[in-house]
């Protein structure tokens, strides 16, 4: 399944760029987030609570950040699973300055398990509600960061 979108901050890249990149602002910002660590520069592991229709459960995954091409793009390696099955995504993040900043990303998707068998539409919307969240809360803290 493939998910992308754009988001639009105003804010100079620089900031947006540290904030995406930032392990505290990604843990307040991604939902349902029980835990991002930093497991070595560019690694990280994590935990999250999340429900699917009525597949709810933790994962444990990790991601990697990979090909930074500083303030203009990066890749994102995730890898998760639970009991309910588990996802693997290769995502791309691009950074353009356009009296502001937009983040236009593009995610390649593949689930497995129960959550595999809930269908490609209903996956689709919930990554996109998930990602449209995570992105308001990230603009949360741009705006808060900016004024400062």
């Amino acid at each position: 399944m493939e998910i992308e979108g754009e988001h639009h901050f105003d804010a100079q890249r620089a900031l947006v760029w540290e904030l995406l990149l930032d392990p505290a602002a990604i843990e307040a910002a991604l939902p349902g987030v029980e835990r991002f660590e930093e497991t070595a520069p560019d690694s990280y592991s994590l935990t999250m609570r999340v429900g699917i229709a009525s597949v709810r459960g933790t994962y444990e995954g990790r991601v990697e950040v990979t090909e930074r091409s500083p303030l203009d793009s990066y890749r994102l390696q995730i890898d998760g699973s639970g009991k309910p099955g588990g996802a693997k995504a290769d995502a791309f993040l691009e950074l353009v300055e356009d009296g502001g900043t937009t983040v236009r990303y593009r995610a390649d998707v593949h689930a497995r398990g129960t959550i595999a068998r809930l269908g490609g539409r209903l996956l689709g919307g919930v990554a996109r509600l998930l990602v449209g969240q995570f992105f308001k809360s990230m603009e949360r803290q741009v705006n808060e960061r900016a004024v400062n």
